[in-house]
């Protein structure tokens, strides 16, 4: 090797933070601006969840609408994902990720009752999910991959079902009433404490009905504001997942009868 050729060492002027300047001043480093031709790149994002605390359990629903920047990708998009009888998992965020990591927490929870002839507890599962959120961490400091979760599971020994949110580290934290995540989750905060704070009842003491009620308003009412979040498509017959987790397992809520609570209720 020539090195009389090589090039001199950086001045002053670059230091350690600088090195990537350093190779794009040297021409073997990609320039930061996007080349003309390329269009920059958009991650799809699905929102928006919620879930609060009823009489019955835990309610979890979702909209349908999945986005990359300003463009609709999909109107029908499931973000509540039954992981196990007992547990589900909305998901806001990366839906690649997302469905990723569901499908990993699934299959956990499977071999975990075959090999070991018994459920996974309930810390297991919730400290399960918090693993696979610090395990993505790499990919959200490059600005990519983000999920922002919430997890509703039976907790056998408390008799009760419970309700947890996260952030993209993934901190637990457990919800006393409820809890929502993605772009329309403002509007969806707002109404529920309004709801559990001055409405007709708490909503811990709302029954099933009072339940499904109150999450296609309040999803319906962030759709009114939040343009990532889907409202309900009535000419295409595309409701939000709306699911119940309690003792007896995982209920969902079927189009038809969301579309009779909806024409009865809500429009």
């Amino acid at each position: 090797m020539d090195f009389a050729n090589l090039p001199a060492a950086p001045t002053a002027q670059f230091g350690p933070e600088d090195f990537p300047a350093l190779l794009r001043k040297r021409g073997i480093y990609p320039a930061l601006p996007v080349q003309a031709g390329h269009a920059p790149f958009l991650q799809t994002e699905a929102t928006t969840i919620l879930a609060f605390k009823f009489a019955g359990g835990v309610l979890v629903a979702g909209d349908r609408r999945a986005t990359a920047g300003n463009l609709v990708v999909y109107d029908r998009a499931d973000k509540v994902l039954e992981i196990d009888r007992f547990s589900l998992m909305a998901i806001a965020g990366v839906p690649a990720t997302a469905w990723e990591m569901a499908r990993v927490l699934e299959h956990s929870f499977q071999f975990y009752r075959r090999s070991q002839l018994q459920e996974m507890s309930h810390e297991g599962k919730v400290r399960a999910l918090s693993k696979l959120l610090r395990d993505n961490l790499g990919l959200v400091i490059q600005g990519v991959g983000v999920v922002v979760p919430l997890f509703a599971t039976f907790d056998p020994l408390l008799a009760t079902a419970r309700l947890y949110f996260y952030d993209a580290m993934g901190a637990q934290f457990e919800a006393a009433d409820y809890a929502a995540s993605g772009s329309g989750s403002g509007a969806v905060r707002s109404i529920l404490h309004y709801e559990n704070t001055w409405g007709a009842r708490p909503l811990r003491k709302r029954n099933e009905a009072e339940a499904v009620l109150i999450a296609l308003r309040t999803l319906e009412t962030a759709a009114e504001t939040d343009t990532a979040t889907g409202g309900v498509d009535r000419r295409g017959r595309v409701f939000p997942i709306v699911k119940i987790v309690s003792e007896k397992g995982i209920v969902t809520f079927s189009d038809k009868q969301l579309s009779k609570i909806f024409k009865e209720k809500v429009s």
